[in-house]
């Protein structure tokens, strides 16, 4: 099994239901409508419909310039979806996000104008830009899918995920997020510069005229409903997990727990994370259960940013990418 952020195709077993099977073709087509406006980024938009099949939310990570805001546009023009992007600044507050109460001359009441947030797909831009207090304003978004203002909780659209970027090298004027908010996120996806073929290719393009503010002209049409999309979430769900790569997965989770390098392992909501992105890998792959295979390759999306490193590891440039590489070689596969 090849490590999904590669953004290799997706796999299929003989024998996976008809129906199943046809969701799978739907959401590979949409791997083929974002391709038209994004070169180069596979993986990042494999991740992306992991995250939609298994309601999560996504991190992503990579310097300026690398189609991460064109990638969320894309993928939302393929799927049908609505989406909203909020530039996070040191000066926005918690209601630009969430909305707020606002005085209605007419009716000489208070009525609620609701936020950016109440979309299916939210690009929180720069997300390590604004203040801890805004930041903290989308965990009850993130984790209960709602809003509350004023004592009133307010449902937010279905499927509503958050794909919130950070450029990796820059840290002034930025607020390292809470971990309580980085265990929200499902994965966590790094976007590289692409190679330099890929980076070719983007030229081309826009030399031939393609215009990254205009996704329909870049022939980006729409080629999954919410209802296929809402099949295929109840599809995933179903896909079906052992015993002993349950214990698997607990397994590599105490391991993180024990590293000499590693202050804090992986938490409980951690291990659940790499089952349900797991599952939804597995049913990509048209498996009717996850195998280890499954879970090594999500592994390090998942837990990448769900620990944290000591002082001495740090400085000597040992990541958490390769203390979870070491990690899966460590402990024991099951048969």
């Amino acid at each position: 099994m090849t490590d999904v952020t590669t953004g290799t195709a997706f796999p299929s077993s003989p024998g996976a239901p008809a129906d199943a099977a046809r969701l799978r073709s739907a959401l590979s087509a949409v791997r083929t409508e974002v391709g038209k406006a994004v070169v180069g980024q596979d993986g990042a938009v494999t991740g992306l419909m992991i995250a939609l099949l298994a309601r999560g939310h996504v991190l992503l990570e990579g310097v300026p310039g690398v189609a991460k805001t064109l990638l969320v546009r894309s993928l939302s023009q393929a799927l049908s979806l609505d989406t909203k992007r909020v530039q996070f600044t040191p000066d926005l507050m918690p209601g630009d996000v969430t909305g707020s109460l606002v005085y209605d001359a007419q009716t000489g009441g208070f009525v609620f104008r609701e936020g950016p947030v109440f979309t299916n797909i939210l690009l929180a831009d720069e997300i390590n830009r604004t203040p801890p207090k805004t930041q903290s304003a989308l965990l009850e978004a993130m984790e209960e899918r709602q809003v509350s203002v004023d004592g009133v909780s307010r449902r937010l659209p279905d499927p509503f995920i958050v794909a919130a970027t950070q450029n990796p090298i820059e840290y002034e004027g930025t607020y390292s997020l809470p971990e309580a908010q980085l265990d929200r996120f499902l994965l966590k996806l790094t976007l590289d510069v692409p190679e330099r073929d890929t980076e070719v290719e983007v030229l081309r393009r826009h030399a031939a005229g393609f215009n990254p503010r205009d996704l329909a002209a870049a022939g980006v049409t729409p080629v999954l409903s919410a209802a296929e999309l809402q099949a295929a979430r109840e599809s995933a769900a179903l896909v079906g997990a052992n015993a002993d790569v349950l214990a698997y997965i607990v397994d590599l989770a105490r391991a993180t727990r024990r590293s000499p390098s590693v202050r804090l392992g992986v938490s409980p909501r951690g291990t659940t994370a790499l089952l349900a992105a797991a599952k939804a890998w597995a049913w990509l792959s048209g498996y009717e259960s996850i195998t280890p295979d499954h879970v090594q390759a999500m592994l390090v999306p998942v837990w990448r940013h769900r620990i944290q490193l000591r002082p001495e590891a740090e400085l000597e440039g040992v990541g958490a990418d390769a203390i979870l590489r070491s990690i899966l070689q460590q402990v024991q596969v099951p048969i």
